[in-house]
Protein backbone atom coordinates (compact mmCIF):
# COMPACT_ATOMS: atom_id res chain seq x y z
CA UNK A 1 0.00 0.00 0.00
CA UNK A 2 1.08 3.54 -0.60
CA UNK A 3 0.28 6.40 1.55
CA UNK A 4 -1.83 7.92 -1.19
CA UNK A 5 -4.04 4.51 -1.38
CA UNK A 6 -4.52 4.14 2.68
CA UNK A 7 -5.70 7.86 4.10
CA UNK A 8 -8.90 7.17 3.40
CA UNK A 9 -10.94 9.49 5.47
CA UNK A 10 -8.05 10.55 7.52
CA UNK A 11 -9.87 8.51 10.40
CA UNK A 12 -8.87 5.22 12.41
CA UNK A 13 -8.88 1.79 10.00
CA UNK A 14 -10.80 -0.88 10.63
CA UNK A 15 -8.11 -3.85 9.44
CA UNK A 16 -8.23 -8.00 9.41
CA UNK A 17 -4.55 -9.12 10.40
CA UNK A 18 -3.42 -11.68 9.28
CA UNK A 19 0.09 -13.87 8.57
CA UNK A 20 2.35 -11.61 6.31
CA UNK A 21 -0.38 -9.21 5.54
CA UNK A 22 -3.66 -7.54 6.18
CA UNK A 23 -7.08 -6.50 4.38
CA UNK A 24 -8.37 -2.91 4.77
CA UNK A 25 -12.16 -3.17 6.06
CA UNK A 26 -12.71 0.27 6.57
CA UNK A 27 -10.00 2.53 4.95
CA UNK A 28 -8.40 5.11 7.42
CA UNK A 29 -5.10 7.15 7.86
CA UNK A 30 -3.96 4.89 11.54
CA UNK A 31 -4.75 1.69 13.45
CA UNK A 32 -4.16 1.92 17.48
CA UNK A 33 -1.73 0.18 18.73
CA UNK A 34 -3.20 -2.37 21.62
CA UNK A 35 -0.87 -1.53 24.38
CA UNK A 36 0.34 2.17 23.86
CA UNK A 37 -2.40 3.78 22.32
CA UNK A 38 -0.35 5.46 20.30
CA UNK A 39 -1.54 5.77 16.40
CA UNK A 40 0.48 4.07 14.21
CA UNK A 41 0.69 5.09 10.40
CA UNK A 42 -0.74 2.08 7.69
CA UNK A 43 2.49 2.61 6.07
CA UNK A 44 4.35 1.91 9.38
CA UNK A 45 2.26 -1.20 10.51
CA UNK A 46 4.94 -3.92 11.34
CA UNK A 47 3.88 -5.74 14.05
CA UNK A 48 0.45 -7.58 14.60
CA UNK A 49 -1.44 -10.46 16.40
CA UNK A 50 -3.62 -12.45 14.04
CA UNK A 51 -5.05 -14.19 16.98
CA UNK A 52 -5.70 -11.29 18.64
CA UNK A 53 -6.54 -9.11 15.57
CA UNK A 54 -4.62 -6.31 17.31
CA UNK A 55 -1.79 -3.64 16.19
CA UNK A 56 1.36 -3.20 18.11
CA UNK A 57 3.86 -0.21 17.50
CA UNK A 58 7.02 -2.34 18.16
CA UNK A 59 7.85 -5.62 18.89
CA UNK A 60 8.58 -4.46 22.78
CA UNK A 61 4.64 -3.44 23.08
CA UNK A 62 3.87 -7.10 21.24
CA UNK A 63 5.87 -8.99 23.57
CA UNK A 64 3.93 -6.95 26.69
CA UNK A 65 0.91 -7.76 25.58
CA UNK A 66 1.32 -11.75 24.79
CA UNK A 67 2.91 -11.62 28.37
CA UNK A 68 -0.23 -10.40 29.50
CA UNK A 69 -2.46 -12.37 27.69
CA UNK A 70 -0.76 -15.55 28.04
CA UNK A 71 1.25 -15.52 31.04
CA UNK A 72 1.74 -19.22 30.58
CA UNK A 73 4.24 -19.10 28.18
CA UNK A 74 6.03 -16.75 29.87
CA UNK A 75 6.92 -18.50 33.39
CA UNK A 76 8.99 -15.73 35.90
CA UNK A 77 12.39 -16.39 36.44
Amino acid sequence: MNRIDNTGNGGEAEIVYGDGDFHVVRPGAYVTCAVTGHRILLDDLRYWSVDLQEAYESPEASLERHQQKYPALFPRK
